[in-house]
């Protein structure tokens, strides 16, 4: 696979892994944990080398499963995770991202990444509470002492982002986009464009729906955050079949999967673009892998560009407390 740039000169695989849903967020997990080390294994063998974590998940679990997978070709990857949250009893009670917080979680996670330095450290939610200068200038430091590379955002604004890149430089900005998902297109992206930042989209199949797999007639299993998700609703999901139904007729005529009609789209918009897909299972990391391959004619980009406006999206991305810790 080939490789993409971030801000400040951080080489990437054009596509990512999101190690998320290795240990929650999507039900109980089919595979053992050995099974997940051989999946986050296998991502090397398909080229992709940037493997996106954080403490929150599980907490802690999965830069533990993230750790013990890559300890062995350490040298080969980049890795991402997140700070910014307070975790107590192994539950999120709030936010959190004073400096000697930051310190705290940056030491915590090279321990259970089974490392030195951390790549990239995105502050996961902004936090009100603390200004974002002290945030970026606290990383900073962590920088200057060689235990973190690079400074990350996720879900910020395009003024915490200027902000927060005048203290510290900026490598990338985590947030949610995809082709039902365009919010960061008005403010975010052209403010990234301008300060050569880099952009890394989550949930770019959109949680699974821009794979065609997700209908009317899917039942999500205890645990599984879709069920919290305004969008799948059933009478959303079956209003928003139109979208994933154009994109399935173009992945046929182009003998691909809607998949990777999805990641291609996400791909094409900038060359400092670099999604992050999800998954549980090898096969789905080869066919995640191979989208870099598949090339969309001027045409079909500007027909997938006006897809969500010509159809319409029901249903919000988060529920009610969800997006109240988007920085908008």
């Amino acid at each position: 696979m080939h490789t993409r740039t971030l801000g400040q000169g951080l080489e990437v695989s054009a596509i990512g892994l999101g190690a998320m849903g290795m240990s929650q967020g999507y039900g109980p997990n089919p595979g053992s944990r050995d099974e997940m080390i051989a999946v986050l294994r296998s991502a090397l063998e398909h080229g992709v080398t940037f493997i996106d974590t954080a403490e929150v998940y599980g907490p802690y679990v999965n830069e533990e499963l993230v750790g013990e997978a890559l300890e062995p070709v350490r040298d080969q990857v980049v890795i991402a995770t997140k700070f910014g949250w307070d975790i107590r009893d192994g539950a999120m009670v709030g936010l959190d991202s004073r400096p000697e917080q930051i310190r705290r979680v940056a030491e915590a996670s090279l321990t259970r990444l089974r490392t030195d330095v951390i790549d990239l450290f995105y502050q996961h939610r902004v936090d009100p509470a603390v200004p974002i200068e002290e945030v970026a200038g606290t990383v900073g430091e962590l920088i200057a002492e060689g235990k973190v590379r690079h400074f990350g955002l996720s879900e910020a604004s395009a003024a915490t982002i200027r902000a927060a890149h005048a203290v510290q430089p900026v490598t990338a900005v985590q947030s949610e986009y995809s082709l039902w998902t365009r919010d960061p297109e008005q403010e975010v992206l052209p403010a990234l464009a301008e300060l050569c930042i880099g952009f890394v989209p989550f949930s770019p199949l959109g949680r699974g729906f821009l794979t065609g797999t997700v209908d009317t007639s899917t039942s999500f299993a205890e645990g599984d955050i879709r069920s919290r998700v305004p969008r799948f609703e059933p009478e959303n999901l079956a209003a928003n079949r139109a979208l994933v139904e154009h994109v399935r007729q173009l992945a046929a005529a182009k003998g691909c999967t809607p998949g990777q009609i999805a990641l291609a789209w996400l791909l094409a918009q900038q060359p400092w673009i670099v999604p992050i897909p999800g998954t549980r299972r090898t096969a789905r990391i080869q066919e995640n892998a191979e989208a870099a391959q598949v090339a969309l004619s001027a045409d079909e980009r500007a027909d997938l560009d006006g897809l969500a406006r010509r159809v319409g999206v029901q249903g919000g991305r988060y529920d009610a407390a969800g997006m109240a810790m988007v920085d908008r």
